[in-house]
């Protein structure tokens, strides 16, 4: 076997890019006495924006530090060793640019075990170890914590989690293995899979200590130098860390049983990263940690040569970079400046919209509508949400006063809107009503002010095709709910021009919004696939498929809801709107189901009851429907609406929807919720061999989203 310099060697080989973290050992005599202290300092260099990570030089870096510290400890000439980072950041785990690299499994499986190497060698130590998470730790950055033998946190810390199961691996340095250990099964199934599985939730300080993973916790300002006068103590025997004890009983299996019912809500076991790391997790129980680790090396290596990891890395580099630099969006330097906002509208839409343009712009914000009354509740509901921040502690009272102040209401659009740089519309969705609504802002609003439609899927050149100025009006199409989901479409009409499409990407970008430019195209991205994905349900319930059957056909997809119930969320009537707008430009592919019809028009909010806790056919909706004798199976409703999602992302992607696949699944990652470990939508229709089959070609170039070649 392999020695840990040279499996290293090897895979730095493979990755001749690593940004290389150092490990810089100092020494510093501990308060009270207590003696001569080794502490490592792991830093990359860089600022914290630039985290901290764990590539083969890394942790060959961190391999020779420790190589040092050994020696000292075993000469007698140091009393204990600790580990921390640099400002704001601990670590942030393995570099994820070198996974991708991998192409082999056994240089996957180098990777876990070198890791495992070198991590396992602080808890091998003749003196105490100590971890001191003083800033944002991940993955590889928790688990080289947990081979302490104590650890603190920083109460300010923002951001502590095992992420790896969100992106498709197990916690593959020890996290399996070594956490329930520590804290107890169930708190460990919070962190590996609960957490990871909602969006990779995050830790903060105090919920760190809570948890039991760190034995203290200390003010950011200071957290260092308290975490080594507690560090003294410890060492001095003044301090006894008492841990609950661990319950390897009846407790466990719940705990992993408890695991696997969140991961079966969540993935429905499409992705075999959670069930991976309970596996793991069930067998930590008897304590035997090295079998862990092996195992842990053994799920690493299988994941990452596997294509939902592959998916859930692209997803991720969408997010974080794609989704940051928006593709085809215009010099920002053309970007004007908003210094007003005006909002059209003072519905649940409209007042969302005023709360986060007030929120992040911190401009003034004036809202508009047909009556006082209506504006007067548009303004009490940002008023009542700003009251929610403040109970919350997320703002103090001088900035909800302030923000209060920045908000008003008026009946007259020439007085609210005479100088506004920025007037959004949030009104019915009826094209007559916005071309109206414009009309009467084009008329008040100055010449530079951007007019700009949350439209879902009408014409943003139709709806400014007899304005004087059609080149300011802009698609600005927001996803609900506005505070949550990232995606913002912003859609160019036929005639905008460069300066209103910048500063529309300049006011996303103030919004902490995705933005992805959108060809006018009827329903733009999300919409209209949502809708065909939706439409293809409908359209086998309506042929005879019961309900059940064709809502479980997609389970194997992940989603983070079955279409039905998303139906429920948007509204059957938006649904059905939706739906008759792209029948109108497209009849042979988008249908209008007449039982869906039927639901709107007995003013049904969904085809579910909740009676017993879980969603039942409604028997009022039941009653409605009117089937067809065509009965398929799961499998062959799958197979149909995957094929409708291929053939319409390839027509759009051939009309210039979008740039690239890439961003369809930018736009269903963030304004759908659609699954990390899927990639969006276009991996897993190239995985599954569903795009070759109806395009004649996949979505993406090998390698994109899967194992190089």
């Amino acid at each position: 076997m392999s020695t840990t310099a040279e499996l290293l060697k090897g895979a730095a080989e493979l990755f001749p890019d690593e940004v290389v973290t150092s490990a810089h050992v100092r020494h510093l005599e501990l308060p009270y006495g207590a003696g001569r202290f080794a502490l490592i300092t792991l830093d990359n260099g860089l600022d914290h924006t630039k985290p901290t990570t764990f590539g083969p030089r890394s942790l060959a870096n961190l391999d020779a530090a420790i190589d040092q510290v050994e020696a000292e400890a075993a000469a007698g000439s140091i009393v204990g060793a600790g580990l921390t980072g640099k400002p704001f950041i601990f670590a942030v785990g393995a570099d994820l640019k070198g996974v991708e690299l991998l192409r082999r499994h056994e240089d996957a499986l180098a990777i876990g075990r070198s890791g495992h190497d070198v991590f396992k060698r602080l808890a091998g130590l003749a003196v105490p170890t100590f971890a001191y998470y003083n800033g944002a730790a991940m993955g590889g950055g928790v688990e080289v914590g947990l081979h302490c033998s104590y650890r603190t946190v920083s109460r300010s810390i923002p951001a502590f989690s095992l992420p790896e199961v969100f992106l498709g691996l197990v916690p593959g340095w020890g996290g399996c293995a070594l956490l329930p250990n520590l804290i107890g099964a169930d708190r460990a199934v919070k962190v590996i899979i609960e957490n990871a599985l909602n969006q990779n939730r995050q830790l903060k300080g105090p919920q760190v200590f809570e948890l039991g993973i760190a034995d203290a916790i200390f003010d950011g300002a200071d957290f260092l130098e308290q975490s080594l006068l507690w560090t003294a103590s410890v060492l001095k025997g003044d301090t006894v860390v008492e841990r609950a004890p661990v319950d390897r009983g009846e407790a466990w299996d719940a705990a992993v049983a408890r695991g696997r019912a969140i991961a079966d809500a969540k993935v429905h076991g499409a992705a075999p990263a959670a069930y991976r790391a309970l596996d793991i997790l069930a067998a930590a129980k008897d304590g035997d940690v090295q079998a862990g680790f092996d195992a842990e090396d053994g799920a690493l290596a299988d994941l990452i040569m596997g294509g939902e990891l592959r998916s859930g890395l692209y997803a991720f580099n969408l997010v974080q970079k794609r989704g940051k630099r928006p593709v085809g969006a215009p010099d920002k330097a053309l970007a004007r400046p908003v210094t007003k906002v005006g909002v059209v509208g003072a519905g649940l839409m409209a007042s969302q919209l005023a709360l986060l343009f007030l929120r992040r712009l911190e401009v003034p914000v004036v809202l508009t509508d047909i009556d006082q009354e209506r504006i007067d509740k548009g303004v009490g509901y940002v008023h009542a949400e700003i009251e929610k921040l403040l109970g919350k502690g997320r703002i103090n009272q001088d900035k909800a006063n302030r923000l209060k102040a920045l908000v008003t209401g008026v009946l007259d659009k020439a007085e609210g809107f005479s100088d506004a740089d920025f007037v959004i519309e949030a009104v019915f969705e009826e094209m007559g009503v916005k071309r109206q609504v414009f009309a009467e802002v084009e008329a008040v609003a100055p010449a530079h002010a951007i007019l700009a439609t949350n439209t879902s899927s009408l014409s943003v050149s139709e709806m400014a095709a007899e304005l004087k100025h059609p080149e300011r009006v802009v698609g600005f199409h927001f996803f609900n709910p506005v505070a949550i989901l990232p995606l913002l479409e912003i859609v160019r009409g036929e005639r905008t021009d460069d300066a209103s499409l910048a500063t529309a990407f300049a006011v996303a970008k103030q919004l902490k919004k995705t933005a992805v430019l959108v060809k006018d195209a009827p329903a733009f991205v999300v919409n209209r696939i949502l809708t065909r994905f939706m439409g293809e349900i409908q359209n086998v319930i309506d042929e005879g498929t019961p309900v059940p059957v064709a809502e479980k056909a997609v389970e194997p997809l992940g989603l983070p809801m079955s279409p039905l119930v998303l139906l429920e969320l948007v509204g059957p009537a938006i649904g059905l709107h939706v739906s008759e707008t792209l029948n109108r430009s497209f009849p042979d592919r988008f249908t209008v189901s007449p039982n869906l019809a039927a639901v709107v028009a007995a003013g049904k909010r969904g085809f579910y009851v909740y009676d017993s806790g879980k969603p039942e056919l409604d028997p009022e909706v039941a009653a409605l429907l009117v089937q067809g004798d065509s009965v398929l199976t799961e499998e062959q409703v799958r197979a149909r609406v995957l094929a409708a999602v291929a053939q319409e992302i390839g027509l759009m992607l051939d009309e210039g929807v979008v740039a690239e696949a890439q961003d369809v699944d930018l736009c269903l990652i963030t304004g759908a919720g659609w699954p990390f470990h899927l990639g969006g939508i276009t991996p897993y229709l190239d995985r599954a061999g569903v795009s070759e089959r109806v395009n004649g070609k996949p979505f993406l170039a090998p390698g994109t989203a899967s194992v190089p070649a």
